[in-house]
């Protein structure tokens, strides 16, 4: 890997685990269990990445904040029913030993709580690798820069020198919000015409074509 790129942050879901259609259902099946009316696949894979208040506020908008606690319980009850069952995305485990074995610092800035967060690194075996993580139940939710500075501050680094690689909008504009270049991935949350929109360093279709550019650019 090149050293262009001193501390690479990833987006864990949808961009590492392949965990975005889990999430769809799992926040439908709570709305279902409480007798609200779940939001569609395309607006719930729209809020994947935010913290908790802003995605139930923008995916169920008439529903009112005294809710959400009632839903978070369901939605947890039913991922944590299916979670044993997600694996991380292929090639995403060499990628990060490819990133960690060249030298370069990497971190996590992702949506998920840190309970949940610790749960999916202990079960994907990629614990070790992460030198640096925030959450969403840590800081400002995506897209405020937030999560970017404290982890590049926390490891003694500038905007310049990290790279931020995610699946949504969300994870393009806090880069953006932090002085941040970007990559983004295509086969996540977001639809690709969405991404490109945003105009990301590279977009690409799967890890194989991510892990070439940060061989030649990184």
């Amino acid at each position: 890997m090149g050293r262009n790129y001193r501390l690479v942050v990833f987006d864990w879901d949808g961009t590492l685990l392949d965990s975005a259609g889990a999430i769809v259902a799992c926040m439908q099946a709570a709305a279902t269990d409480l007798g609200l009316l779940p939001p569609d696949e395309k607006t719930a894979r729209q809020v994947i990445g935010l913290g908790l208040h802003d995605a139930l506020s923008q995916a169920m908008p008439g529903v009112p904040a005294r809710e959400y606690p009632r839903i978070a319980e369901r939605y947890r009850h039913h991922y944590l029913a299916k979670d044993h069952e997600l694996s991380l995305f292929f090639g995403a485990r060499e990628l990060v030993e490819e990133l960690s074995g060249s030298g370069c610092l990497l971190g996590v800035a992702t949506g998920k709580s840190r309970l949940g967060l610790n749960r999916a690194l202990e079960a994907s075996g990629l614990k070790g690798y992460f030198h640096a993580t925030r959450c969403a139940d840590e800081c400002s939710s995506k897209p405020a820069p937030d999560m970017l500075w404290e982890i590049m501050d926390e490891l003694d680094m500038v905007s310049g020198q990290t790279l931020m690689i995610g699946d949504t909008t969300h994870d393009l504009q806090m880069a953006k919000n932090a002085g941040v270049g970007a990559l983004a991935v295509g086969y996540g949350a977001h639809a690709r015409e969405a991404l490109q929109a945003e105009r990301p360093l590279g977009l690409f279709d799967e890890l194989g074509q991510l892990a070439e550019w940060l061989r030649r650019h990184g």
